[in-house]
């Protein structure tokens, strides 16, 4: 049975942010899964965004889970309610039972990690998302503008839901301006005693480096035996 790749994207929830990725992976003779998420929905929570995920797997299996940026707020409840063979955090959020969105950002200390870095609070922010993504997809993503992303998940309830102990991979893209490398090695070390592989490519690496991204994850899934 082919191996589904279940992809929970980030803040705005597009499922666009995969296209790329996806063609790369069926390529590969894999089943991929690009999900929308209720992100514009003011009564949706990280609750509501795994009910979209897992309605999209239904009944597939076996299953790997991509999380990218917020989408890793997601991914505990979604491994609570389905098998899930291999949970990877792509540039991710990684959480900790109880920690609201709100304090995800202090615990870490994601704004002085990327003043560290270089950032500035005035920078250009899609020049901090997109900037090696090539141009052809910077002019699609402009035509198809910023999707909406309610800013209730900050005042939604904490995901209590632990990680359940399977096989874990953090990847992290060495050139994000928004997550630093170096802060998702600390954070990753920290809350799962992992150290991310990386990968060149900056925030949105399924869409400057689909390729590279697909052949990493395939060959995380043949790592599985």
């Amino acid at each position: 049975m082919n191996t589904t790749y279940a992809l929970i994207p980030g803040a705005g929830g597009s499922a666009w942010y995969w296209h790329l990725l996806v063609d790369e992976l069926r390529a590969r003779g894999a089943e991929a899964l690009a999900v929308d998420l209720p992100a514009g929905d003011d009564d949706a929570g990280f609750p509501e965004y795994a009910d979209a995920v897992v309605t999209a797997i239904g009944d597939r299996a076996p299953v790997v889970l991509v999380a990218q940026s917020l989408g890793g707020l997601s991914a505990p409840v979604v491994c609570d309610r389905i098998d899930v063979e291999l949970l990877v955090f792509l540039n991710a959020m990684i959480p900790v039972p109880g920690e609201s969105f709100g304090e995800w950002w202090a615990n870490t200390g994601q704004a002085q990690a990327r003043a560290d870095a270089g950032g500035k609070d005035d920078d250009d922010m899609f020049e901090v998302f997109f900037h090696d993504v090539p141009e052809s997809v910077r002019k699609e993503a402009i035509e198809l503008g910023e999707p909406p992303q309610s800013n209730a998940i900050a005042t939604k309830p904490a995901v209590t839901t632990p990680l359940p102990p399977i096989p874990i991979r953090v990847l992290a893209g060495r050139d994000d301006r928004f997550f630093p490398v170096a802060f998702q090695r600390r954070v990753a070390e920290e809350r799962l005693g992992i150290t991310p592989d990386e990968m060149r490519g900056g925030h949105l690496v399924a869409l400057s480096q689909p390729k590279e991204l697909a052949d990493r994850l395939e060959r995380y899934r043949k790592e599985l035996g």
